[in-house]
């Protein structure tokens, strides 16, 4: 049995990061459903793990994590000599990495998670689409994509010239993104639609495709 365990479910853009990173990793695990349609993931037994009652939930031997970033950030250290370097060099290399991660964390995700919210999981459960929080993210988002297209202009990838931690933390949005109208903001920008398109063809993370297929 694997030491590691990640209690989530795949669909969870959070959970689906940490997925990616071990599966970039080659780290063996062990993956445990939570099913929270159920609320299993307010139950005290998960609650120990992640007390705010939010997947993923990480355990490897004694050591219990939460908090997606700071687990793929202790996956690509722990295991820096297996699988793909996901840290990339120097510490000069390392602080625009760091810079960059910031990036995704305070730029990226809080306008992209509410344009999936809106765009990408309300549909599925019949919801009505707030589209004036669709049209105040876009707006928002396209000011980002623009700092993208300029850095991506001058770098294959965000952090460096190879795939990090960086790239793999937009994953989970990208996909679900991809298969909206928001998709046209990724397509008319030239390199970040390269990035993508680069990206979201890794293994690893069609691996994390296939765990959701199989749910």
């Amino acid at each position: 049995m694997a030491a590691i365990k990640v209690h989530g479910t795949p669909f969870s853009t959070a959970s689906a990061r940490v997925l990616a990173t071990l599966y970039e990793k080659e780290v063996e695990f062990e993956f445990v459903p939570v099913d929270m349609k159920a609320g299993e993931h307010k139950k005290e037994s998960f609650l120990s793990i992640n007390p705010f009652g939010q997947v993923p939930g990480f355990e490897h031997g004694d050591l219990k994590l939460f908090e997606s970033r700071a687990i793929t950030k202790y996956v690509a250290n722990e295991y820096a000599e297996k699988g793909t370097d996901l840290v990339c060099g120097d510490s000069k290399k390392k602080a625009i990495i760091g810079l960059w991660m910031e990036v995704e964390a305070h730029q990226f995700d809080p306008v992209t998670s509410k344009l999936t919210w809106e765009l990408a999981v309300k549909p599925m459960y019949g919801m009505a689409t707030d589209k004036a929080v669709v049209e105040e993210n876009e707006a928002k988002l396209a000011k980002v994509l623009d700092v993208y297209e300029s850095r991506l202009a001058k770098s294959k990838y965000l952090g460096c010239e190879s795939f990090t931690l960086v790239d793999l933390h937009h994953l989970p949005n990208v996909h679900y993104l991809m298969g909206t109208e928001i998709k046209k903001l990724f397509d008319s920008r030239p390199h970040v639609s390269a990035w993508i398109a680069d990206i979201t063809a890794r293994p690893a993370w069609s691996k994390v495709l296939a765990m959701q297929k199989q749910q």
